[in-house]
């Protein structure tokens, strides 16, 4: 995968040290624990029908994936303060929008800056995220849904997200 296509992510500091320790963890002692589990294992013998190996190999490709997608996240970062309080909808904004005639309240970025916050999160590059992004509050935007439907979006209010 080249760098150029990868999207860059807004990230607090307090974010990326987060993903960073979950990085540094899964490619260290995370991965130690789990070739141990591994090779306990396969000392039980018949690999075929041997249910804790697989388990085991099945949570080494998660976790390997996983260290995949947080190296790419954090090597297009974008770290620093959150966006100016300036009504303007930009990555980082928690966006209040009327989305077809529903009040939606969102965060517009990366689900990894949110993380366990229980708050919706739209990417900008979304068909949503792109009709949006940029626009102020009070501005009235257009987009077409993946099923083909024009839907009309009216910013409320954008905020930066406090996490």
């Amino acid at each position: 995968m080249s760098t150029s296509s990868a999207s860059v992510a807004w990230l607090t500091q307090e974010s990326y040290d987060r993903l960073k320790a979950e990085l540094d963890y899964l490619s260290g002692p995370g991965r130690t624990e789990i070739v141990a589990r591994i090779e306990q294992a396969r000392s039980e013998g018949d690999l075929k029908e041997n249910g804790g190996y697989h388990a085991a190999k099945e949570e080494q490709g998660k976790a390997e994936a996983r260290i995949r997608q947080l190296t790419e996240l954090l090597r297009n970062a974008h770290v620093g303060a959150a966006p100016a309080d300036d009504g303007v909808v930009e990555p980082g904004m928690v966006v209040e929008a009327k989305i077809a005639g529903d009040t939606e309240t969102f965060l517009l970025g990366s689900r990894e800056v949110a993380g366990d916050a229980a708050i919706d999160v739209y990417s900008e590059k979304s068909p949503l995220g792109a009709a949006i992004n940029g626009k102020k509050a009070g501005e009235t935007v257009a987009y077409t849904a993946p099923n083909g439907k024009e839907i009309k979006v009216e910013i409320i209010s954008a905020k930066p997200y406090a996490g």
